[in-house]
């Protein structure tokens, strides 16, 4: 079945004498565990922006699960996206340390808050995927094309492990490979850099897909041959805008052919 705004019909075609690898973003491309994130997310922010306005007197203005993630969180790292957010009220928090409590004010305790709803979360509810993305990413595998996952999460060898899809990439790069290495989150093009050299393929000989704004505009920082925006919550204009060469509703959308 189409999704909405999808014509159902193939409008892009990847050729495999243009391509050699295409890296695919996680939460919102491969599986549906972004609406998991959006309500860990909102009920973190809503929580605490709702004691520190009762503390300080200040009214209290809940988190935007549209506008705010958009902008602020999606396809950023954990604590990135906490300081971004945290900015735009005018907050600002001591960073704090990686393994800070949940309980405590800092920029790792929010991040690390959100991270224990959003795995309660996905151990209550499960994880779903995109049937149309798996099938063009073993259509991608069958031709030749080299294929990885890229995400800022943490969790993502969970997702995947959960989810049975495991074994479908030839190579992995997420949130624990970011800190290990310290290389930068998105909109930074390093962990879709990182996943091209592991690969072996150069960036122009890759396709990038990404259904955040920080994650098109990494593609395009990073030099990749082409990036592909996937629209499925009705933000097709900021996608282009932020750089992507092409934008689908739906991966169903997308043909991959040898020559």
């Amino acid at each position: 079945m189409a999704m909405p705004g999808s014509t159902g019909q193939p409008t892009l075609t990847l050729s495999r004498v243009a391509f050699d690898a295409v890296l695919f973003d996680l939460d919102g491309v491969i599986t549906r565990t972004a609406k998991l994130h959006i309500a860990a997310w909102k009920t973190m922010f809503d929580d605490y922006l709702e004691q520190r306005a009762r503390r300080l007197g200040e009214t209290f203005q809940p988190f935007d699960p549209d506008r705010d993630y958009r902008e602020f969180v999606d396809g950023k790292a954990r604590h990135d996206g906490v300081v971004g957010f945290l900015a735009s009220r005018g907050i600002v928090l001591p960073l704090g340390d990686p393994g800070d409590p949940p309980e405590r004010e800092s920029v790792w305790g929010l991040a690390n808050r959100k991270n224990r709803l959003y795995l309660d979360l996905l151990a209550t509810r499960g994880v779903e995927v995109f049937p149309s993305t798996l099938t063009l990413i073993r259509r991608l595998r069958a031709l030749g094309f080299k294929v990885a996952v890229v995400s800022a999460s943490k969790n993502c060898a969970e997702v995947l492990r959960a989810a049975g899809i495991a074994a479908l990439f030839d190579a992995r790069v997420d949130g624990l490979d970011l800190e290990r290495d310290r290389l930068r989150g998105k909109p930074a093009p390093d962990s879709f850099l990182a996943a091209a050299r592991r690969l072996g393929v150069d960036p122009a000989r890759a396709v990038v897909v990404e259904d955040a704004i920080a994650g098109v505009q990494a593609g395009r920082a990073g030099r990749f041959g082409g990036v592909l925006g996937v629209d499925r919550t009705g933000h097709r204009d900021a996608l282009a805008a932020a750089g992507a060469h092409w934008v689908v509703a739906d991966l169903e959308e997308v043909a991959a052919v040898p020559a």
